[in-house]
C-alpha cells in the first residue's frame, strides 16, 4: 500500500491486488455529521454523479462508462461514527487487460474527478431538473429504510443509545429538510465544502500511483484548499443510571426488540480484539449463543443477532419476536450474556467465532472494495492497523479474554417496535 499526498486535504492511496482483472476506485469525502447539513451531504453524491462538465447528462455518462469496457460508477453517503462520508465507487478492467495499450483506469478516474471537482452546472447552480429528481429519490430512500423494519429498529436503537451525540442523526438526514434544498443552495453548499474537506482516493488493483496522482492534480492544482481534518469520533462512556426504554407503535405483524449495550472499549484498545470475538460468540452468526438459544432452542425469536458499532462503543442486539415474547426474549438475551461473563463458552462456539472472523478478514484479500473499506474505517478510527496485524490480534484472543471483556458491557437502551396501539 502506497500513499501520495496531493495537498494537506487530498491523498491518493494505491493498494496492489493483481489477482483480479479489475481495478476499483473509491473516493471518500469526509464531512462532520450535523443535523443542519446531513440532508445536503446525503443528496450531493447522487446529484454529482448525474452530470459532470465532462459528461453533462446521465446518458453521456452511461456511454462514457460503456466505452471503458462496461465500467461502473456509483455514489452514496456513508456514516462512520460522526463522519458522514460522500462516497463514489467505480470499477473497470485493469489496464493490463485492455487492448492496444489503452488505459481505462485513467479514463474512469477522469470521470470521477470531473464529478467531484467539476460538476455540470447551469448559471452558477446545479441542474434544477436533476436536483428535483434526486430530492424525490432521497425521500424514497428514507421511506424504504423506514419500511424495512428490521434495519429501522436497529437504527432507532443506535440513535437512542447515542442520544445527545451527533451519531443519533440519521445517515440520510431528516426528510423534512429536503424540500428546502434548491439547485442554487445545494451548489453553494457544495462549493463551500469541496476545498475544506479531507478527500481520500483509493485505487485497488493494478496501475501506476504516479499517473493517478497526476490525474488528480489536474483538477486540484487550480483550487485553493483550507486545512481540514477527518471528523473525530469518541465512544459513548455514559455513566450508570436508569435504563433508557423506548417503545414505538406501528402497523407491524412482528415485534422488533433491540438492546443497546455500551462496551467501554475503543477501536484502538487492546481489548478490542476480544470485543470483536465476544460479538461473534454472542450473536454474530449461526454459531452464536443468541442464534442457538434465543432462536433455535427456545424459539423465542424469528431472528436474533448482535452487531458491533465500534466507532461509538456500542453492541446492538436485534430480535424479531411475537409481541407476547418480549420479556422472555429480553431475559434470555441477558442470560446468554451472563453465560459468557462466567466463561461458559464451548470450544465449538469459540473456535467457530475465531474462524468466522478470520475467514471474513482473509476474504478481503480477494475483494477490492472490502479491503478498501477496512482501511477507510481504520483511518476514520485512527487506529493505523494493517489488516494483517488485526488478524494476528484476533488469533491471540482467549476464551478468558472474551469473558473479561463481556463484563465491561452495560445495558443502556431497550427499544421495542410494537404493533398499533389499541384505540
Amino acid at each position: 500500500m502506497e500513499t501520495i499526498r496531493i495537498n494537506d486535504n487530498v491523498s491518493v492511496t494505491s493498494i496492489s491486488m493483481t489477482k483480479l482483472k479489475t481495478t476499483s476506485i473509491g473516493v471518500y469525502i469526509h464531512r462532520p455529521l450535523k443535523a443542519e447539513t446531513a440532508a445536503e451531504n446525503a443528496l450531493l453524491p447522487y446529484v454529482l454523479k448525474s452530470g459532470t462538465a465532462l459528461c453533462p447528462s446521465r446518458e453521456e455518462i452511461a456511454k462514457y462508462l460503456d466505452d471503458l469496457y462496461g465500467a461502473t460508477m456509483g455514489a452514496t453517503v456513508l456514516k462512520r461514527g460522526e463522519d458522514q462520508i460522500i462516497y463514489f465507487d467505480a470499477e473497470t478492467i485493469s489496464d493490463s487487460y485492455a487492448p492496444d495499450g489503452e488505459k481505462p483506469v485513467a479514463g474512469l478516474l477522469k470521470l470521477i474527478m470531473s464529478a467531484v471537482f467539476d460538476p455540470y452546472t447551469v448559471n452558477g447552480a446545479f441542474d434544477e431538473k436533476i436536483v428535483e429528481q434526486e430530492k424525490l429519490n432521497a425521500k424514497d430512500r428514507i421511506d424504504a429504510f423506514m419500511n424495512e423494519k428490521r434495519q429501522y429498529a436497529s437504527a432507532r436503537c443506535q440513535q437512542e443509545t447515542a442520544r445527545g451525540t451527533s451519531f443519533a442523526i440519521p445517515r440520510y438526514g431528516e426528510k423534512d429538510r429536503i424540500d428546502g434544498i434548491t439547485a442554487k443552495s445545494l451548489y453553494e453548499y457544495y462549493a463551500s465544502i469541496m476545498t475544506s474537506s479531507v478527500i481520500d482516493i483509493y485505487i485497488c488493483g493494478s496501475g501506476s500511483i504516479d499517473e493517478a496522482a497526476a490525474a488528480v492534480r489536474e483538477y486540484t492544482d487550480k483550487l485553493e484548499f483550507s486545512p481540514a481534518q477527518i471528523p473525530s469520533t469518541e465512544i459513548i462512556t455514559r455513566g450508570g443510571g436508569e435504563l433508557h426504554e423506548v417503545t414505538e407503535h406501528m402497523d407491524v405483524a412482528q415485534g422488533k426488540l433491540a438492546l443497546g449495550f455500551l462496551t467501554n472499549v475503543r477501536p484502538g484498545d487492546k481489548d478490542f480484539f476480544a470485543l470483536t470475538v465476544f460479538n461473534s460468540v454472542f450473536g454474530a452468526g449461526a454459531h452464536s449463543k443468541l442464534f442457538n438459544n434465543v432462536r433455535e432452542k427456545l424459539s423465542l425469536a424469528y431472528y436474533a443477532s448482535s452487531q458491533l458499532e465500534k466507532f461509538k462503543g456500542m453492541i446492538i442486539v436485534n430480535a424479531g419476536i411475537e409481541f407476547e415474547n418480549f420479556q422472555k426474549a429480553y431475559d434470555e438475551t441477558l442470560v446468554q450474556l451472563e453465560e459468557i461473563r462466567k466463561g461458559k463458552i464451548t470450544e465449538l462456539e469459540f473456535e467457530s467465532s475465531i474462524n468466522a472472523i478470520l475467514n471474513l478478514c482473509n476474504s478481503y484479500f480477494d475483494d477490492q472494495r472490502a479491503l478498501v473499506t477496512y482501511y477507510v474505517s481504520d483511518r476514520v478510527a485512527g487506529t493505523d492497523m494493517p489488516l494483517e496485524a488485526f488478524i494476528e490480534g484476533i488469533k491471540r484472543v482467549t476464551p478468558g479474554d472474551v469473558a473479561n471483556v463481556a463484563k465491561k458491557l452495560r445495558l443502556d437502551t431497550v427499544y421495542f417496535l410494537a404493533g398499533k396501539e389499541e384505540a
